[in-house]
């Protein structure tokens, strides 16, 4: 068996012959390469050829990365002859025979689709099984085909041996009956209920089926070839079947060796033993043209990932081929990054099929842009038209005449060193730079100009390998993880970025209004993506690149509610329900119990006290204890707060407080857990009070700030002025 890898120049001197029965392409330094990926058989040598992916080369990309390496270790030209003073180790000379496996798969199941640009495809008949003239060497996909060649043209054979391994069956031993048994006498006639069959002896035949069934089962549950098993035997699989890979097949094969005489049974002997034998002595028929070559294995590349990942037709009946010409490799809907439930948007990305760590050119990342500027255009014209689209995408918001995200992404592949097919490895590239940023203008993420791309390698062996078994549930497993995956780790990329967050109009403003009235201040920055179309989301560079990001929260908080707001979070979480809220007079010197919590604490119990209104403080130990203080059981308002002075503030449902033993205790906020017995207040759900800025340095600056504390409203009102 010869290697050649997909586009490493060679010296024409040194693997002239191999060369043979293929046209390379020579350069003027007298080099060659070879820009196919398959397999061929080389008459002259008398041996196969496999062209491999470029994707098992290191280095390369400049000077100072040396020279490219299979593996990062050994040159093409050292490793051409796998059979012959080679210096792969052994697991490496395993993973390139069983590599080549998946290689031949990939490129039958892409040439079988017929969507699939046909044109790069050349084939002629691959090996069969013979008596003829043996090949110099045998690879391991000879065997498969083999394998499954024999299958397929000896169905008789099988039928014929079954049919001679039932015969006979269920036969009484009259003898073993008489003399173990007791008859009952039916009219002088003896009958017996349990007659004893005659002993089945070892068949030999039997046992030899049930091999090869079993690596017939093998390979298609390993590679996605088709079983073709007819059969019912009780087939070896899982932990049993290791024992025979590792050995044991070998072993009892040769045991039983001499049981079989007709030709038949011997040349499936010879195909079961080649299989589990790593000198794979089998005769092979040979024709002088025989490959499977695929010329541009980029667009086979390009085929595996959209089928994993893409839309198979793009959504909303989007031509992959652009009005500018422009092609677009993967494209799919799915919830958006800001609001999932409510919104969808569009995710473009594009293959690259690089060597290992080459990194992107300039030229793919602005291509890229391209395509996201024609997505954004095509799907305006749908609306610009009265249309809408099947997915409910739409992008652009007439009210801030802002634009969704729309996550752009590079996929290229890696290899695991550790020739690990089922870890998908899929992450943020380790290259220089993993994500990239074009804008027109400076802090405005919801601008049509403002485009994102982020780059992910995913493991080349785990796509291949999953590809080519074209097994339907497990590639739909694998593109809902992934594009999951994509919008999670997309969200703390840009979080990392910018800060996020959820705006409603206070009581009587025209939120829309304000907008329209402002609109050059917060064009780009702002842009409706939920369900209730009053709720905006606001999004600001923390770099501050303008230096108004303060300005920009302070101008809208008096007119909106502002508050910090997660992609993907639901903003019913930090913000009042707009026609559910009243507004508190500042001269208001009602009560109100303030609860300090801080980080995730402060949006679990939020989230625990919309869900419950019920809060629990705690009476017996320190650190946690309200000061029964005058008025405790008149407390109005209930205000969860942090110490940046956000907060969410509920009315008291007028009944009071209640005592309540710890084993009485039921889903609520606690100021602390593990008390004996807790002053239970009780909130009002379905009404919100108003309060506008709130300033808890009274609170903060006390020697006890994460204490409960009751103090009048008016105290923490910012605009509250004593007359």
């Amino acid at each position: 068996m010869r290697i050649l890898l997909e586009e490493y120049q060679y010296e024409v001197a040194a693997i002239k012959d191999v060369l043979h029965g293929i046209d390379p392409l020579t350069n003027i330094e007298g080099k060659v390469s070879i820009h196919y990926v398959g397999y061929y058989y080389n008459s002259l040598l008398k041996d196969c050829v496999f062209i491999l992916p470029k994707v098992l080369l290191y280095g390369g990309e400049s000077p100072s990365d040396g020279p490219e390496l299979v593996f990062g270790k050994y040159k093409p030209e050292d490793i051409a002859n796998l059979d012959e003073n080679n210096p792969l180790s052994q697991q490496e000379r395993d993973f390139i025979y069983k590599f080549a496996v998946w290689i031949y798969r990939a490129i039958v199941v892409y040439k079988n689709d017929k969507q699939n640009d046909s044109s790069i495809i050349y084939h002629a008949q691959i090996a069969q099984v013979d008596k003829g003239q043996r090949r110099l060497s045998n690879t391991y996909l000879d065997i498969l085909l083999s394998l499954i060649q024999f299958n397929r043209e000896n169905q008789n054979f099988f039928f014929f041996i079954l049919k001679n391994l039932h015969s006979g069956f269920n036969k009484i031993n009259w003898t073993r009956t008489i003399s173990t048994t007791t008859a009952i006498v039916q009219k002088n006639r003896p009958i017996y209920l349990n007659p004893v069959n005659k002993k089945r002896k070892i068949n030999f035949d039997e046992e030899l089926l049930v091999i090869f069934f079993s690596i017939l089962n093998y390979i298609g549950d390993t590679y996605g070839f088709s079983k073709g098993i007819n059969c019912q035997f009780d087939l070896i699989k899982g932990k049993q079947f290791e024992t025979y890979l590792k050995g044991y097949g070998k072993t009892r094969l040769l045991q039983i060796k001499y049981k079989y005489f007709s030709d038949k049974a011997l040349e499936l002997w010879r195909l079961c033993f080649a299989f589990f034998d790593e000198s794979r002595q089998v005769f092979i028929n040979t024709e002088q043209k025989e490959y499977l070559l695929v010329k541009n294995f980029y667009i086979v590349f390009e085929a595996i990932i959209d089928e994993l990942i893409g839309d198979k037709p793009l959504p909303d009946g989007m031509n992959r081929k652009q009005e500018d010409g422009k092609i677009v490799d993967h494209l799919f809907s799915a919830p958006s990054l800001i609001d999932g439930e409510a919104k969808q948007t569009y995710y473009i990305g594009d293959s690259k099929y690089y060597k290992i760590g080459h990194e992107l050119t300039s030229e793919s990342v602005y291509k890229q842009y391209t395509y996201a500027r024609n997505v954004i255009q095509w799907n305006l014209d749908i609306f610009n038209v009265g249309g809408t689209t099947e997915s409910g995408v739409r992008l652009r918001d007439d009210v801030t005449e802002g634009y969704n995200i729309i996550p752009n992404f590079f996929i290229s592949a890696k290899m695991d060193m550790k020739f690990d097919y089922s870890n998908d490895g899929i992450d943020k590239t380790d290259r220089k730079k993993n994500k990239h940023k074009q804008v027109q203008f400076k802090n405005r993420l919801f601008d049509r100009d403002t485009l994102l791309l982020f780059h992910y390698d995913v493991n080349f062996l785990f796509v291949l390998s999953l590809y080519a078994r074209d097994n339907i549930s497990q590639k739909a497993k694998w593109k809902q993880e992934v594009r999951d995956k994509f919008r999670r780790e997309i969200q703390e990329w840009l979080q990392m970025d910018y800060d996020f967050y959820a705006m409603r109009a206070r009581p009587g403003v025209n939120g829309e209004g304000y907008i329209r009235h402002n609109f050059k201040e917060v064009v780009g920055k702002v842009y409706a993506p939920f369900k209730d179309e009053r709720t905006y989301s606001l999004a600001l560079d923390n770099s501050d690149p303008e230096g108004n990001n303060e300005a920009i929260k302070a101008a809208l908080s008096e007119f909106f509610y502002v508050e910090p707001c997660r992609l993907g979070q639901n903003p019913e979480d930090v913000l009042p329900v707009a026609a559910d809220v009243v507004a508190v007079n500042n001269t208001d010197n009602d009560l109100a119990l303030c609860v300090t919590k801080e980080g995730i604490h402060f949006d679990s119990a939020v989230a625990m006290m919309k869900q419950t209104g019920k809060l629990g403080v705690a009476l017996n130990m320190n650190g946690a204890t309200l000061q029964l203080v005058e008025g405790f059981t008149t407390a109005k308002y209930l205000i969860i707060h942090n110490k940046s002075d956000r907060y969410v503030a509920f009315f008291v449902d007028g009944k009071g407080p209640r005592l309540v033993s710890a084993n009485e205790m039921t889903d609520m906020v606690l100021t602390k857990k593990g008390a004996s017995i807790y002053l239970v207040y009780s909130a009002e759900l379905d009404v919100r009070p108003a309060f506008g800025e709130l300033d808890f340095t009274p609170i903060s600056k006390s020697g006890d700030s994460y204490s409960p504390h009751l103090l009048p409203i008016q105290s923490l009102i910012k605009e509250y002025i004593e007359v």
